[in-house]
């Protein structure tokens, strides 16, 4: 009997604890919590006034995980339309905003609406999600402003900061011009905000720029724009004959398999070859250059040895930018002819405005200008900062910049400034003005300066180092070794410019004056404006185009550049932009 009552309660016991197992095992399945976890969690409430903030989080590390296609449609919505031209470097660490369509919703001002409870994924252990209010971006542009106007060398990165790419897109113009080959004067140009002409193409058959050679493929090479860099590309399309940049082929190593090229980023003064007789001058501007207040004429050549012979690599870089960015009285123009290479060239030629720029953005340096006519300082500064931020230790350039002003009554003026054999003269009132010093080592004024060092030359010595030049920009491992080698610049007079009296400006390489003189190439410039006045046109690139065929007519053997000016106002044009 007992053992019949022991063996009941086991029984007993064992139903009790399967019928627990069975009940736990349904709690497990349905999981009945979950519907009280997201009424009890704060977090994750939002009021109507909230919706249209953006999620922002406070570790900047974060931003890199965030995608990108899904940044870019936040910001669309995020903001209205001033609000999105306050590019606030914050705005990078944007990650997650969930937008919910006004129609579906009947909500009040201080309802909550609850959000999908799923995790955000992007979202790491301690960090914090907080709202990014206009008012806080505001404030932030505000600082930089002030940090900007406290130290003047921060302005290009603020701008870079703050500004959104639809106005850097606005203000990058591309022009390109046929200087040589069968379709020479051929001219475009195109707009980053141009999406229907873009990309633009460069061949013999149904090309933006047809160029009627015989040795350019029918689709030759294109031209795009890079938003993400905001910079102009090149690429190859695979041409039989080769495309080169600046004497550089870019195009796909292997020639025979038609294979597109790498892109290259095009800067103002790059000389584009197709084929073998074809250059296309390469100028970006911005698009508030719509009027330059004198004719602007360029021309370049990388010239050869000998004549039908291989072309030398290009190494000169001409520039010009009327008006300097925000400062709309004031314009440089200017020539850097490069040796050992053309990475000097290219970086002096792209920081002598910037540094220009700048030392002028400030309103008292400005004023100083206009009132004493005298931009000296400004000058031998911009050079100075210049030197100081080359990195270009086994290539130098020799470098001439023009500086040209008006006051507010429309008076010119114009300073130049020099290193090297580049050189700049001005014909004003009929008289030729020698606006550069020539700093070969072989120039009377030159070995002066050198002989004042303590270590004067010796005779016959033209060269220092294999240089025939002691000033430059660059060659930072020369100058280490040789403290004769100076970047002290020759600064001109400042010069009044009469408009009526047929005043004009020429700057040019080295390759130039080595077979013309200053008082040939004032000739042929007069030649050249009696010859083609009566076609009209730019003129200007008329007669620049006109010394520069002289040059190679006399067999120069070194990179030609030209750069000239025409004040006289029955010259002046505007510079027509397509849309």
């Amino acid at each position: 009997m007992a053992m019949i009552l022991q063996g009941s309660i086991v029984g007993v016991l064992l139903l009790l604890l399967m019928l627990l197992l069975i009940l736990l095992l349904i709690l497990l399945a349905c999981k009945p919590w979950r519907f009280f976890s997201s009424l009890s969690s704060p977090s994750r409430a939002l009021k109507v006034g909230d919706l249209e903030r953006p999620l922002v989080l406070d570790d900047a590390n974060a931003h890199g995980q965030s995608n990108e296609s899904t940044r870019s449609n936040d910001l669309e919505g995020a903001c209205g339309q001033n609000e999105g031209l306050l590019h606030s470097p914050r705005m990078h660490d944007l990650v997650y905003k969930q937008r919910l369509p006004s129609a579906s919703l009947q909500l009040n001002e201080g309802d909550s609406v609850v959000l999908n409870s799923d995790p955000i994924e992007d979202l790491s252990v301690g960090q914090t999600i907080r709202f990014l209010s206009l008012t806080e971006r505001l404030a932030e542009v505000q600082t930089h402003v002030r940090q900007e106007d406290q130290n003047p060398n921060l302005k290009n990165d603020l701008l870079q900061d703050l500004a959104p790419k639809a106005i850097a897109d606005q203000r990058s113009c591309l022009s390109l011009e046929v200087i040589s080959g069968p379709s020479c004067g051929l001219r475009c140009s195109v707009q980053p905000t141009s999406a229907s002409r873009l990309p633009l193409t460069l061949g013999r058959v149904s090309s933006d720029l047809l160029l009627k050679d015989s040795e350019v493929s029918g689709k030759h090479a294109m031209i795009n724009w890079n938003a993400d860099k905001n910079k102009w590309e090149l690429v190859d399309m695979g041409s039989l004959n080769g495309t080169f940049l600046n004497s550089q082929l870019i195009s796909h190593p292997d020639s025979g398999s038609r294979h597109r090229g790498d892109p290259v980023e095009l800067s103002s003064g790059d000389i584009i070859t197709l084929g073998t007789t074809s250059n296309v001058h390469v100028h970006v501007t911005s698009k508030s250059e719509c009027q330059t207040p004198f004719g602007i004429g360029i021309a370049s050549d990388p010239m050869a040895f000998r004549r039908g012979g291989k072309k030398l690599a290009m190494e000169d870089v001409c520039y010009y930018q009327w008006p300097l960015p925000g400062i709309p009285q004031f314009g440089v123009f200017g020539i850097c002819d490069g040796h050992g290479g053309v990475a000097a060239a290219k970086s002096a030629s792209k920081m002598l405005p910037e540094k220009v720029a700048s030392i002028l953005s400030d309103s008292l340096i400005r004023e100083r200008v206009l009132s004493q006519c005298d931009a000296s300082d400004v000058l031998r500064v911009a050079f100075y900062q210049t030197e100081a931020n080359m990195n270009n230790y086994y290539e130098g350039c020799a470098a001439t910049v023009l500086l040209v002003w008006a006051d507010s009554n429309e008076n010119l003026f114009a300073q130049c400034a020099n290193v090297g054999d580049s050189a700049c003269f001005m014909n004003v009132d009929g008289k030729q003005i020698k606006m550069t010093e020539d700093h070969r080592v072989s120039s009377y004024s030159e070995r002066l300066r050198l002989n004042e060092t303590g270590v004067p030359l010796r005779d016959g010595e033209t060269r220092l180092y294999g240089l025939n030049l002691a000033r430059m920009l660059g060659d930072k491992f020369l100058k280490q070794q040789e403290p004769r080698f100076s970047s002290e610049p020759y600064i001109s007079e400042a010069i009044h410019i009469n408009q009526e009296s047929g005043a004009f400006a020429l700057l040019a390489s080295d390759g130039f004056w080595d077979v013309i003189s200053l008082k040939k190439a004032a000739q042929l410039v007069t030649q050249a404006k009696e010859r083609y006045f009566e076609e009209g046109g730019n003129i200007s690139e008329k007669v620049a185009n006109f010394l520069l065929s002289e040059a190679k007519t006399l067999r120069t053997k070194d990179n030609t550049s030209i750069l000239f000016l025409e004040f006289d106002r029955k010259f002046r044009i505007s510079c027509k932009v397509d849309s």
